[in-house]
Parts: structure tokens; C-alpha cells; sequence
């Protein structure tokens, strides 16, 4: 079977740097027994502690994302807890079936799907319901490109000693994130986003808090495989409860010297983000949000003279390049463009846009000029 090579603009997985693919091609030592992989795991760990502005403890699991988001409730949660799901997107009201899982009892805040979450809405519901042992919070949910600000949504939640798990893996290094300042308990991350390394890891940052409630459960945690006090000890111990994926480590490490290296980074995806959205409004295409716009995924709406599968096929089959619909009610309404990480650059954004634009074209769209014209204009415009 021929392996193609595709330009991939989705929003996750993302393109994966040079540096990051020689680094998984690595000699591999024995993980469980190479007592200097210890090292290496833990001061991954802590260079990602330190990027995302905590001094809190940073585990990194063997799958992708979506791990860490079960883990984080199979970790949590006890029977008969009740746990607030804030659910203003697709992936949003989905922490209501992990939540399930393990024995609580999810109760969702329902919210517009269109726009960022109403923080003063929120607060004032909480002032007569707080009685949760956590809450769930999507940073950015990728199947819309909403983007929720949990750098006030969790110190809300704090203040009633409600715990947080906050799910940004398509959020984190494209949009900031600071975990001491924003009060969260669980954060999780993945590799194949903004990070942009390969899919297979995903990464939970622990707050004391967290770990406090798990250690004093009254019920052990109901999963092996998705209990994060399995790593209580690991370094002292040198013992990991399963062998880690050595090269996706290595790889993983490399992506993050990247991002530690980029004193550009937030000002790359914020002016990236601006001048996409931008370019599509002014082409005459319809943003699918009112609000709440992330700087890693621009998402519109279809024009009624095509379809999705139309313009996906096109892209990938004629320009080489993968761009992404969606899935749940927005399957075959929108498409979205992934501008995260790697992909967050001019020389993958232009060609892109050129394609798209051409393909929209061929399809019967009418658009008010050429999009990557329209997006070096702005990109070029852009201010902080």
C-alpha cells in the first residue's frame, strides 16, 4: 500500500517538526530498568510544569488525549459524587459520560454553543448549586473552535471548593494557559496539537488539591490503566506502573525545547488566528461562532452550494492537503482549518489558503477575493 504524504491543516494531529522525527528515531535503552530514563522522564515532566506556569506535578501517559481526560475522572471521582459539567460544545458535554463511568453523577450547565461561556451567568448559578466535588471545563473544543476563558471560570470554581478538570489539549502553547494563576487542579494536554508531535501521549498536571482527594478516597480508583495515583512515587522508586513509550518520550522532550525556544509563540498563533478569521469573513464565508474564537482552529460554516465531503475530497485529492469537517450535529456543516503549533506558520497557511480558495472556486462559491490574499493583508495589519 503507497503511504501519501498530505499537507495536514486539521486541527490535531498537526504537522510534526524535523527535530521531533529524528528524535524518536533514537536508540532506545530499557525504560523500566535505565535508571537515567528516570531522569529524562522527570525533567520532561518538569520542563512542562514550568511552560505552562506551575510548580505542580506533571504526569505523562502512554495514549492520546483522551486518556488523560478519563483519567483525570476515573482519578476523581467516587460514587454518588456530583460533578458539574459545563457543556457549551461537543467534547464539553462529553465529560459527562467519564463522569458516569466511574460512578458519578454528572449534572451538565447547559450553555450557548455559539458563544463563550457567560462567566457572570455562571456565577450566579453557583451561588444555589455548588455542591460538587469537581467541575469539567473545555479550554478550547475542537469541534467548534470555542474557546472558554478558564482563567476565570476556575478561580470561580475555587472559591467554592469545587475542584477543576480542564481539558486544553487543543488549546495549551496556542492559546496561554497558566495553572497557578487560573487555579486548575487537572490540566490536560496532548502531543498531536499545538505541540505538534506525534499522536500517542497525552500529559496531566496535578494540583495538590487533586492529589489530596485521591489519596483520601473512600473507594479505590475503579481503572489501573487510567489511575493517576499509580504514578505516586514513581522516581523514588524508579518503577513505572507500565513501560513507557520510549520514543514517543524522546520525541515529545524535542517538541517542547521548541516551544521553550519560541519567544514568538503566542504572538504567532494570535496573529495567525486574526488574520484567518479575518480573510474568511472578508471572502464572504460565515464564521460558524458569534464568540469566542480560538487562535488554533478557524471553523465556517458550509455555503449551501456545496457540502463538506466536496471540498474535503477536493483539497486532499487535487492540493494534497487535509483540512477537517466535524462530527455530533456539526457533522456536514462546517469546516474547520487547523492554524496550531507547526501548522501556525505563513509557509503552510498560504499555500493552504490558495488551495482553498480554488477549490471553493471549482465547487460554484462566490467569494470577495482570494483568501490567502486576504490573509497576508491582515497577518500584515495585525497589532497586539
Amino acid at each position: 500500500m503507497e503511504i501519501i504524504m498530505y499537507k495536514i491543516m486539521t486541527p490535531g494531529p498537526t504537522q510534526v517538526p524535523e527535530t521531533v522525527r529524528r528524535a524518536r528515531s533514537f536508540a532506545c535503552t530499557n525504560p523500566d530498568l535505565d535508571e537515567e530514563f528516570y531522569d529524562f522522564y522527570k525533567e520532561t515532566c518538569e520542563l512542562i510544569s514550568s511552560l505552562l506556569g506551575t510548580k505542580n506535578e506533571t504526569l505523562i501517559l502512554d495514549g492520546e488525549g483522551i486518556l488523560g481526560l478519563e483519567a483525570a475522572c476515573a482519578s476523581l471521582t467516587e460514587p454518588g459524587d456530583k460533578v458539574l459539567v459545563i457543556d457549551n460544545g461537543i467534547y464539553g458535554k462529553e465529560f459527562a459520560d467519564f463522569a458516569s463511568m466511574y460512578g458519578g453523577i454528572p449534572e451538565l450547565y447547559h450553555a450557548d454553543y455559539e458563544n463563550t461561556l457567560d462567566v457572570d451567568a455562571l456565577a450566579e448559578y453557583l451561588k444555589d448549586h455548588h455542591d460538587y466535588a469537581y467541575a469539567t471545563v473545555v479550554h478550547c473544543d475542537t469541534p467548534s473552535g470555542m474557546l472558554n476563558d478558564i482563567s476565570r471560570i476556575c478561580p470561580l470554581l475555587k472559591q467554592y471548593g469545587i475542584l477543576t478538570i480542564v481539558d486544553s489539549v487543543s488549546g495549551m502553547f496556542g492559546e496561554r494557559v497558566c495553572v497557578d494563576d487560573f487555579q486548575i487542579d487537572l490540566l490536560c494536554g496532548g502531543s498531536q496539537k499545538a505541540v505538534s508531535a506525534p499522536p500517542g501521549l497525552t500529559f496531566v498536571v496535578v494540583s495538590d488539591d487533586a492529589k489530596e482527594k485521591m489519596k483520601n478516597r473512600k473507594t479505590p480508583i475503579a481503572s489501573f490503566y487510567a489511575n493517576l495515583m499509580a504514578f505516586d512515587g514513581y522516581y523514588e522508586k524508579k518503577w513505572f506502573p507500565y513501560t513507557m513509550p520510549i520514543s514517543d518520550i524522546y520525541g515529545l522532550r524535542a517538541a517542547f525545547n521548541l516551544i521553550a525556544g519560541d519567544k514568538t509563540l503566542y504572538e504567532r498563533h494570535a496573529r495567525i488566528g486574526s488574520a484567518t478569521r479575518a480573510a474568511v469573513k472578508e471572502a464572504g464565508l460565515k464564521l460558524h461562532l458569534q464568540s469566542g474564537y480560538s487562535n488554533t482552529v478557524t471553523v465556517f460554516d458550509i455555503p449551501e452550494c456545496t457540502d463538506a465531503k466536496s471540498i474535503l475530497d477536493e483539497m486532499r485529492t487535487k492540493y494534497n492537503i487535509m483540512l477537517a469537517g466535524s462530527f455530533d450535529e456539526l457533522s456536514g456543516k462546517v469546516i474547520r482549518i487547523g492554524h496550531m503549533g507547526e501548522n501556525a506558520r505563513l509557509e503552510h497557511m498560504v499555500p493552504a489558503l490558495e488551495a482553498l480558495s480554488a477549490t471553493l472556486t471549482d465547487l460554484g462559491v462566490t467569494l470577495q477575493g482570494n483568501l490567502a490574499d486576504l490573509f497576508l493583508k491582515h497577518y500584515r495589519e495585525f497589532q497586539d
